[in-house]
């Protein structure tokens, strides 16, 4: 099919110089460039206005929403600091106390989850025995508890959620002493938890996998092995979440915010290759990383009234010296990020239950904010029931350079879910951290633009008939 030159280049510089007058993140809207359906300023998180590429929660995202409850988080937190300790090393055979206890518990509960699917999901143990390593004395059983809500259209497409539910106290090889972890990590695993309950009642297009990892506190092993499963049956996991310590609001000072969520997604790929690598340092791409454009995606779907937060992306894969389950996805070429609270109490992790000079230190329920893991909860909700409602991100998205001129020709490979409607090109400065415009240009596998590739950064999202957009991708150069 020919391509498009619309819009021309004089409008298009126009715009540009209005953007570079306008706040960083403004979603502008001009007679050539055009917002997502129905992104205006009343869908802006508090105190911030919302990207162009900003999506409204529909109907149906707001009816589930509305059915995250703050009372069953609280009671899922307790529970799993009900069994004493969850230290990956402690006794897994003990039916009240200890790792094996909150294993079966968990996967007690996404069984009955499961039982109101109507078969669509499916919850199961994923083990394995890790030999001697490091934090790790002796060959132990390692265990993930998995529900699988599998998707009625796309099913292939995957997207997971997860939480930890090891702990641990001061030393990180004490598997005995009680070690309540109520942030770190039931916080996680009380969202994932959630969300597998409201959603297993629906249908959504492709397949959402809802996870309780082990190991995590001792290396990361659950996550690994679970992302090592999905690679090594070559599963297309587009996006995942870990939700590690998102159970309090206040800070160390004692101030609180309430309605931000940090979302830490890298930039250079953990798995880029040195051809990939080679390509990046010649035209850019520093910040436009699958994991980029999941956490933009993240800001687009779920920093708005519906869920009553904020999120704000991080560009890092992680805090100094920590790191989450979501680093070996990121090991294994997937798109995965990682949300914790906005300002971290250390004195309420990693840390021996005691009162030492008349403060309290312990990792303990008292100090979680249960409404906010429950908007936690809506967001983790918004973004996930949205990937997997929308189409898939375009694949074979390419900038063709073969021809030096002042005009930009992009190229895709047409998706094949059955709902798609078409296509847009977004574009931004190469200083602006989000998408400023969006062109919409049909159902489409090329479209030039007359504005110069070497001056602004583009990608390509894909639309359904629902008005459901995916998350961009960011193209590559063709010769």
């Amino acid at each position: 099919m020919s391509p498009d030159r619309s819009p021309d280049r004089r409008t298009v510089l126009a715009a540009t110089a209005a953007v570079g007058a306008a706040s960083v993140g403004a979603a502008t809207t001009t007679a050539t460039t055009a917002t997502a359906a129905g992104a205006d300023a009343g869908a802006a998180g508090p105190g911030t206005r919302p990207p162009a590429t900003a999506q409204p929660p529909s109907r149906e995202l707001r009816a589930l929403l509305g059915e995250i409850d703050p009372a069953r988080i609280e009671a899922t937190v307790r529970k799993l600091v009900s069994f004493g300790t969850r230290h990956t090393l402690s006794t897994q055979d003990d039916p009240a106390r200890g790792i094996g206890a909150a294993r079966d518990w968990i996967l007690a509960q996404l069984r009955a989850y499961a039982a109101a699917s109507g078969g669509r999901m499916t919850a199961e143990l994923q083990s394995y025995v890790q030999e001697p390593a490091p934090r790790v004395p002796t060959a132990t059983r390692i265990t993930n508890v998995l529900a699988t809500l599998r998707g009625s259209v796309t099913p292939e497409r995957v997207y997971v959620v997860s939480g930890h539910y090891d702990s641990r106290v001061t030393d990180v090889m004490d598997a005995t002493s009680d070690s309540p972890g109520a942030d770190d990590d039931a916080s996680g695993v009380a969202v994932a938890m959630e969300l597998a309950r409201v959603m297993a009642t629906r249908r959504p297009a492709s397949t959402i996998v809802f996870a309780a990892v082990a190991g995590e506190e001792q290396g990361l092993y659950g996550a690994a092995h679970m992302a090592s499963r999905f690679k090594a049956a070559g599963t297309d996991v587009q996006g995942m979440f870990t939700n590690d310590i998102v159970g309090a609001s206040r800070a160390d000072d004692g101030t609180k915010d309430p309605y931000t969520i940090r979302l830490f997604a890298e930039g250079v790929p953990t798995s880029e290759t040195p051809e990939q690598a080679a390509t990046r340092r010649s035209v850019g791409g520093e910040n436009d990383s699958p994991s980029r454009q999941l956490a933009r995606f993240v800001r687009d779907t779920a920093d708005n009234p519906a869920t009553g937060m904020r999120v704000r992306v991080v560009y890092r894969r992680d805090r100094y010296r920590r790191g989450g389950d979501h680093i070996p996805f990121l090991e294994q070429g997937y798109a995965a990020a990682r949300f914790t609270e906005p300002a971290e109490d250390f004195a309420h992790q990693h840390q021996d239950v005691r009162v030492e000079d008349g403060k309290q230190y312990g990792d303990l329920p008292e100090f979680c904010d249960f409404p906010f893991i429950a908007r936690v909860a809506r967001v983790n909700a918004a973004a996930l029931w949205t990937l997997a409602q929308a189409p898939a991100a375009p694949r074979g998205a390419r900038i063709l350079t073969a021809a030096l001129t002042n005009a930009t020709e992009l190229v895709w490979t047409r998706g094949t879910e059955p709902d798609l409607a078409g296509y847009e090109v977004v574009w931004r400065e190469t200083t602006a951290p989000e998408w400023t415009h969006v062109i919409p240009v049909g159902d489409v596998t090329s479209h030039e633009v007359d504005l110069s590739k070497d001056n602004v950064f583009f990608g390509v999202r894909a639309v359904n008939g629902a008005g459901l957009r995916s998350p961009v991708s960011f193209p590559a150069p063709q010769t």
